[in-house]
């Protein structure tokens, strides 16, 4: 009894030397919660604890160099080095191989995943990013519409500041003549204000605001579009042909009902409709339209457990996007010369 009694003794202290360990790595070694790494300044800019490890989603907003402005579900924003991170793709089949991503595959609007651990500056240095293939195509037809309209919008910025130019030209003609060296001062002020202007709209090319988004629904398993559901696509495609610098994203979704497979190819179906109607019947331009794309039973706006919700997630979303380059056009403001009078 004795023996089995020191025995006892001996293995409960082997465990004790086991959990106390484990403790300690709670507490030191992994991630903290975001409210203890993560803290932000008066612009709302995450700044992540000096090494902290974070694991965070959101989408990128501006790639430039080896740094990646992101913005998070929260609208927040916060900076993240790329470095050497191992960047791959974030699949559902374990039975294949990742598909393997350059950073200058890092594109505006990705949806990625990042897991690394916060420098000094307050930037979360990547040691793994993954990106799911579906956001990856998303966002490459995203960036196919715009690179084609900052090309256009440069050469027409060229044109205008040629333009600009000559008018500076002629301008200081006349002021020479009549001895105006106040006028010549103010049309410099006006060029540097145009200059300035100009490179704030041509920042803003890859910044989207939606204008109108519109939702259709269908019968189960069907993919035709009901009259009501023409008639707001009339709608949608009358308000389109009036803006201009514009794109058309198109989603579709399914409810529950059927299996996984069978609804995916459903919603790809029903987003196909919506294009082919634009297309065919009101001839917008397919280089206006992004890739379609179907979400499957993804990303429900209703409860698929009753008959009224999976009636509201049988449908396709669609929005009218315009870039704010073209909502904030460029003014310029000319100031008073020092010998005018005020109206």
């Amino acid at each position: 009894m004795k023996k089995l009694s020191i025995l006892k003794t001996i293995v409960a202290l082997f465990a004790l030397s086991l959990i106390t360990p484990v403790m300690a790595q709670d507490q030191s070694g992994n991630a903290q919660q975001p409210s203890q790494t993560i803290a932000s300044d008066s612009q709302n800019k995450l700044q992540i604890t000096s090494g902290a490890k974070m694991n965070v989603k959101g989408v990128i907003v501006k790639h430039d160099g080896d740094n990646l402005l992101m913005r998070d579900q929260t609208g927040a924003q916060f900076t993240v080095v790329v470095g050497n991170a191992k960047i791959e793709e974030k699949k559902g089949n374990p039975f294949r191989g990742s598909k393997k991503y350059t950073s200058a595959q890092l594109l505006r609007g990705l949806n990625i995943e990042v897991e690394g651990r916060g420098d000094s500056s307050g930037a979360l240095v990547a040691n793994k990013i993954k990106i799911a293939d579906n956001d990856f195509k998303v966002a490459r037809a995203i960036d196919s519409q715009v690179v084609p309209l900052e090309d256009r919008l440069s050469v027409n910025e060229q044109n205008a500041q040629r333009l600009s130019g000559q008018l500076e030209e002629l301008n200081q003609v006349a002021n020479l003549a009549k001895g105006g060296a106040a006028a010549a001062q103010d049309t410099a002020d006006v060029a540097v204000e145009g200059v300035n202007k100009t490179n704030d709209r041509i920042s803003s090319l890859d910044d989207y605001e939606v204008k109108n988004s519109s939702t259709i629904t269908f019968k189960v398993g069907s993919a035709v579009l009901s009259p009501e559901a023409k008639a707001t696509l009339d709608q949608i495609a009358e308000q389109a042909k009036t803006e201009k610098g514009f794109v058309l994203q198109v989603r579709g979704f399914a409810s529950s009902d059927g299996s996984e497979n069978m609804n995916r190819t459903l919603s790809q179906r029903r987003a196909d409709a919506v294009i082919h109607y634009l297309a065919e019947t009101h001839d917008i331009p397919l280089r206006r339209i992004v890739v379609p794309f179907g979400y499957g039973e993804a990303m429900p706006v209703a409860d698929n457990t009753t008959l009224d919700g999976r009636k509201q997630n049988r449908r396709t979303e669609i929005a009218i996007l315009v870039s704010r380059a073209y909502t904030a056009p460029v003014t310029v403001t000319r100031p008073a010369s020092a010998g005018s009078k005020p109206e």
